[in-house]
């Protein structure tokens, strides 16, 4: 133990105080940013109304922008962490905020299917690194027993973001024709803003790392340094250090990526379809903002109540799998009750299971990477994950152009949360909780390299 602290018995005071700094002094900022990030990112579902008015896009030409964002992501992804992780997280998260922001403001010049493609792949680009780096961020900073929570917290931003999204963004569309500009050029131009202004405050609010916060007490400091380099060394004693290429070849990482590419699909197919699916209700543009809140608001009540079981009981498997199932279960209820309110209902629940999913499943990278392993790791994980960000809405909308409803494409929604729920169950090991995530790099039970 390090100098400065006290006896062994005030060792729980020690963490409760320093947990509790730590946490009020990254976490509203981080879930505040995150919560920019998502705005901007799915905004594009409300701007559909105007822009499939302006420029008749069918189902498929919009699903295949929604998605191709996350094209941009995937190329840029694993290089933006290790960077983040080798300039520090303070100056490299202003840097992603200013770029997409920009991006994000650029979308209100658009004129055409093409220019439409061309700005959603930037803005992924632009985008790249924030989410991976905010989940090793938070390995810099929380011990493993805390982590659950902290990625629940970070994820409040999503459901939460979404469903503020809905009313602003509907709001928003009223302004149409105010100054020439259309209700969709507004929405884009008014929600770019904010992402350029908070990183001046990243700049000045951020710390890297522990060791460079002189807001903790010198006690405090050595207690989280000393606690984070314990658990550094005891993931290196039991799985083998990682170099770089390691962690991005390696079979454990590489089925978290399957894992979190499933369970994405569905999300996102959710998340850009919603509206429109809504709208069908002949709703105006106003009440479809407001109903598609619903669902986030539930979904974000199922992702604390999830966030906080999995921590106490300290398992990941069981909570991940059940979240899959009644993610699955909504959407296959929700075909045949397309066009009634009911649909409504049942998406609610499967926005539970969506958002209940998330933290269960990445505390887990961080119990077998560390450094910059962990940082490709993770990156790599959440790139390939996302590319069902692309898939999602894309064969959401073919389907929907090829059948002329939203229910085959519920459907297959539905098979990509029980595909991830089935892959967890085969790859991970029974019983795995915080401490030992048991992906295996072969059958279920052995041995991780360098162990």
């Amino acid at each position: 133990m390090s100098a400065g602290i006290p006896a062994v018995t005030a060792a729980p005071e020690i963490e409760r105080r320093t947990v509790a700094k730590v946490s009020w002094r990254l976490l509203p900022l981080i879930v505040l940013i995150y919560f920019i990030a998502y705005m901007d990112r799915t905004n594009v579902g409300f701007a559909s109304f105007g822009l499939n008015r302006e420029f008749g896009f069918s189902a498929t030409l919009y699903g295949w922008g929604a998605g191709i964002f996350f094209l941009g992501y995937f190329f840029f992804e694993v290089p933006s962490n290790i960077l983040l992780e080798r300039t520090g997280a303070r100056i490299w998260i202003a840097r992603i905020m200013i770029t997409w922001g920009l991006v994000a403001g650029g979308m209100a010049f658009i004129t055409g299917p093409v220019s439409f493609l061309v700005m959603r792949f930037l803005l992924g680009v632009a985008e790249a690194g924030f989410f991976p780096g905010m989940i090793l961020y938070f390995t810099y900073w929380f011990p493993r027993r805390y982590r659950a929570r902290v990625v629940a917290a970070l994820f409040l931003a999503v459901p939460g973001s979404n469903a503020l999204t809905a009313v602003i963004s509907g709001a928003l569309l009223q302004l149409d024709g105010l100054l020439g500009l259309h209700g969709w050029q507004w929405l884009f131009l008014i929600e770019a803003g904010p992402s350029i202004l908070l990183a001046f405050v990243v700049l000045a609010q951020m710390t890297d790392r522990p060791a460079k916060a002189r807001w903790l007490a010198p006690d405090e400091r050595a207690w989280l340094e000393d606690t984070l380099e314990a658990e550094r060394r005891s993931t290196v004693e039991a799985h083998g250090h990682f170099t770089l290429r390691q962690a991005l070849t390696d079979g454990r990482v590489l089925a978290l990526a399957a894992i979190y590419f499933t369970i994405a699909t569905a999300t996102y197919g959710i998340t850009f379809f919603l509206p429109p699916i809504l709208k069908s209700l002949k709703l105006t543009d106003w009440e479809t903002g407001l109903a598609t809140a619903v669902p986030y608001v539930v979904g974000t009540a199922g992702m604390i109540a999830w966030s906080w079981s999995s921590d106490r009981r300290e398992e990941r498997r069981w909570h991940f799998v059940t979240a899959a199932l009644v993610a699955a279960g909504g959407l296959i209820a929700a075909g045949p009750l397309l066009g009634s309110l009911w649909a409504l209902t049942v998406m609610s629940v499967a926005t539970v299971g969506l958002y209940g999913s998330k933290p269960a499943f990445w505390p887990l990278p961080a119990e077998f990477l560390s450094g910059p392993a962990a940082a490709g790791g993770i990156a790599l994980i959440n790139a390939i994950g996302n590319l069902g960000g692309f898939v999602g809405p894309y064969v959401l909308g073919w389907l929907k152009d090829a059948t002329g409803t939203y229910e085959a494409g519920l459907y297959f929604l539905a098979a990509s949360a029980l595909a991830s729920a089935a892959i967890t169950f085969f790859a991970v090991r029974p019983g795995a909780g915080a401490v030992d995530p048991g992906i295996a790099t072969g059958p279920v039970g052995s041995a991780p390299p360098n162990a």
